[in-house]
């Protein structure tokens, strides 16, 4: 094990921590904002809302994450209609691409956890807050987002963890986060095992964090973990 270059590199790939936050974060800020319009969608009753949500839940989970990044930042340069739309500008930058796919991909997973959370409620809630005079908006932003939430935290922190694991990918698309920074590295010291083990140990950590402030959310919302 070369240690002086693990030591060497680990300064250089941390300079890829603040893209990956950056990212990660933004992403999870839209993707909670789709998952809840989708959520609500899928247990509105209404087929002209639950079918296109449904299979929106079902394509994103059916198919790989790589794919997908794929599709969004070579495949859809192909449509001529795309290329001159006021999209483009957007969709030719790998940052853009990077973010809208990691968006729609969490947002399709947190929907099912919002939507287990929200049919997790006891209709015993939503007809107290009725006879409390409450109308319908008041009874989701009082009663039942508060219960999803404290349901659905748990979940919703291991999806965290997975967001951050998946930023890896926007690599590929030219992006220098943990994982470019790595690659360039082994690019010129034909060293992988140490690079990616410097990498993976700052993943590591990132996770760790996450795992913290979720377990602290919890306990702060009194959610009790299953064993």
């Amino acid at each position: 094990m070369r240690f002086e270059l693990m030591y060497d590199s680990f300064f250089k790939i941390i300079e890829g921590i603040p893209l990956t936050l950056q990212v990660v974060s933004i992403s999870t800020v839209l993707g909670l904002a789709l998952a809840i319009i989708v959520a609500l969608m899928r247990i509105s009753g209404r087929k002209s809302m639950t079918i296109p949500a449904y299979y929106f839940v079902y394509l994103i989970r059916g198919t790989p994450l790589l794919l997908q990044l794929y599709f969004v930042y070579y495949g859809l340069g192909q449509f001529s209609l795309i290329r001159e739309s006021i999209f483009w500008p957007i969709l030719k930058e790998p940052y853009w691409c990077g973010i809208i796919t990691l968006t729609i991909s969490t947002g399709a997973y947190s929907s099912e956890i919002i939507r287990g959370g929200i049919l997790s409620v006891s209709k015993n809630f939503i007809e107290a807050s009725g006879a409390l005079g409450l109308n319908k908006i008041k009874t989701f932003l009082l009663i039942t987002l508060p219960i999803t939430v404290r349901q659905a935290l748990p979940a919703y922190g291991n999806e965290l963890i997975l967001m951050v694991k998946a930023s890896s990918l926007i690599s590929i698309i030219t992006l220098m986060e943990i994982t470019g920074i790595a690659r360039t590295i082994i690019s010129k010291t034909y060293a992988p095992v140490e690079i990616f083990l410097v990498a993976g140990s700052i993943y590591l950590i990132i996770n760790f964090i996450i795992v913290l402030a979720v377990g602290l959310a919890e306990r702060k919302l009194g959610t009790v973990k299953a064993n």
